[in-house]
């Protein structure tokens, strides 16, 4: 089966790797980036593209109608859209026979739209989904191809929740590939009924606000661990990077009437401190000079 694949973050590199391997995939084409000024965990597919001597079409500025005769002239029977920040419009999508398949990391109809794994970290999911749709001009809007759920965990980071969700995407394409190339497929319209969009993550979302728990506080900095941005508090007038925490509150007792940001334990390594409510311990961070015990963390 001819495809043509576009892609430009690491979740692109990986099933794009996967879909190599598979019998019933040609792919002939493929349209990726060579830089990103917004996707933290970019990846150009255009290496991957010269070691299969396959022809890459490098995007710039969104021009589809330069993009389309170029795909046009691959002849796809499928498209395959995996981590790409634009809507391809109508005259993209109608070339292929099977038309575009796209990839959302939520349990679709819900979460449709930006950042789905900061956010369902940041909200304390417990739960998510690994979603493949058919494109249509809306976002995440399509019909579903295929759809697992994929279990958030408390010890979840941004890391591990994508390489799990990865895991699971990767055998999907591998079953829905065979799928589209014999023609016999599932095809099922999403309850449009269901469907709320999560909100394009601002700076603003990153910055630890220690009024906020102590649970709070831990999901949004694992939400925005590696490969991702990174969680930032301020100490002293400048801005530190927060990689990682960890909710104490069980180890102190006694501290609800002192206020937020406080730094309870300033040792070699770590930092205690108190939160709205509870207790967080940063374990993983860029200050250069700890705060001492008494501090108060912005």
């Amino acid at each position: 089966m001819r495809i043509v694949y576009i892609g430009c973050v690491e979740s692109s590199e990986r099933m794009l790797r996967q879909v190599l391997q598979l019998r019933e995939a040609e792919v002939v084409g493929i349209v990726t980036r060579r830089s990103s000024s917004f996707n933290a965990d970019f990846a150009s597919l255009e290496p991957l593209a010269e070691k299969n001597d396959i022809p890459c079409y490098i995007d710039t500025n969104n021009d589809q109608a330069d993009l389309a005769p170029w795909i046009r002239e691959r002849r796809p029977e499928v498209g395959y859209c995996f981590g790409w920040s634009y809507l391809l419009n109508s005259d993209v999508l109608s070339i292929p026979e099977l038309g575009f398949i796209g990839f959302h990391p939520t349990k679709l109809p819900q979460n449709r739209g930006r950042h789905p794994i900061i956010w369902a970290l940041a909200l304390g999911l417990e739960r998510t989904a690994s979603s493949f749709f058919f494109m249509d001009e809306g976002a995440d809007t399509g019909d579903l191809l295929s759809q697992r759920d994929v279990p958030i965990h408390w010890e979840d980071d941004a890391r591990s929740l994508y390489d799990r969700i990865m895991d699971v995407a990767k055998e999907q394409v591998s079953t829905v590939t065979p799928q589209l190339a014999a023609r016999e497929y599932p095809r099922e319209p999403q309850d449009d009924e269901r469907a709320n969009y999560w909100r394009k993550r601002s700076r603003e979302d990153g910055e630890i606000d220690w009024r906020m728990s102590s649970r709070s506080v831990y999901n949004l900095v694992r939400a925005l661990a590696h490969p991702y941005p990174g969680a930032h508090c301020r100490a002293d007038g400048h801005e530190i990077k927060i990689w990682s925490v960890d909710v104490i509150d069980g180890e102190f007792e006694d501290v609800g009437h002192l206020e937020p940001g406080k730094v309870l334990v300033s040792d070699a390594e770590t930092v205690s401190v108190k939160c709205g409510e509870g207790v967080i311990e940063i374990q993983e961070h860029e200050f250069d000079k700890l705060p001492d015990e008494g501090d108060y963390l912005q």
